[in-house]
């Protein structure tokens, strides 16, 4: 069965799935949905109008969002055992690192990385705000990117350690979405600390063309904002 997919190249939500159905050997076909989320045929299946999005005709309503819930639903219906294992206590360990990156880390990458990259800002945040002025984005968008120190500094001592999250031999859907999200930070000032560098390498090496091919979208993105700006 075919996994639709539908994503944006820029985005590391996106890639931690373009990855992980490629790590996953599973049968997939992307669709750039750059433009179309807004649509009426997009959200007649994807409400939210989010990406990463999937129709899969398996699931109950026909299409599902998010980065995490898309790679627990697929890892657990196809049992894929190596990415995201059944045994409680590791399982326990990859379902609380995403939860932790996407309910406290990933809002400060965003606030830190998305003005720079000219991605919109969520509603009711300094950069969203039109009468904010210039040094008030600024000074907002500079305090979140000197707080990402604090979450990574607990990945790395509670997490991630030497090795992968859920302390497998190979990377887990949970080191898929951190390495993944890892990329956004090249953008900032702040540099990436060693142990992270090493950590998306090690991710690399395993899962090779799976992670890199697919990152060079984001990596390309990157590339072009910082010479523009």
């Amino acid at each position: 069965m075919t996994t639709h997919l539908h994503m944006l190249p820029p985005s590391v939500n996106n890639l931690a799935v373009r990855v992980f159905l490629r790590a996953a050997n599973l049968p997939f076909a992307e669709e750039n949905a750059w433009g179309k989320t807004r649509t009426p045929e997009f959200m007649a299946k994807i409400p939210a109008h989010l990406t990463p999005a999937i129709e899969h005709k398996d699931h109950p309503r026909g299409a599902m969002w998010e980065s995490c819930a898309i790679m627990m639903y697929l890892a657990n219906k196809h049992k894929l055992e190596a990415l995201y294992p059944s045994d409680p206590e590791r399982r326990a360990l990859i379902d609380s690192a995403n939860f932790y990156l996407t309910g406290s880390l990933y809002p400060l990458i965003a606030r830190s990385t998305y003005p720079r990259m000219g991605f919109p800002g969520y509603a009711g945040e300094v950069s969203a705000t039109q009468e904010a002025s210039a040094e008030l984005k600024a000074s907002a968008r500079n305090a979140a990117e000197g707080a990402i120190a604090e979450p990574l500094e607990v990945f790395r001592t509670y997490f991630v350690r030497d090795g992968f999250i859920g302390d497998g031999p190979t990377p887990s859907i949970a080191d898929i979405r951190l390495a993944s999200t890892l990329e956004f930070l090249a953008i900032n000032d702040t540099h990436l600390p060693a142990w992270c560098k090493d950590y998306i390498a090690r991710v690399e090496a395993k899962l090779g063309k799976f992670y890199t091919e697919p990152a060079a979208d984001v990596r390309g993105f990157i590339a072009q904002t910082k010479k523009a700006s």
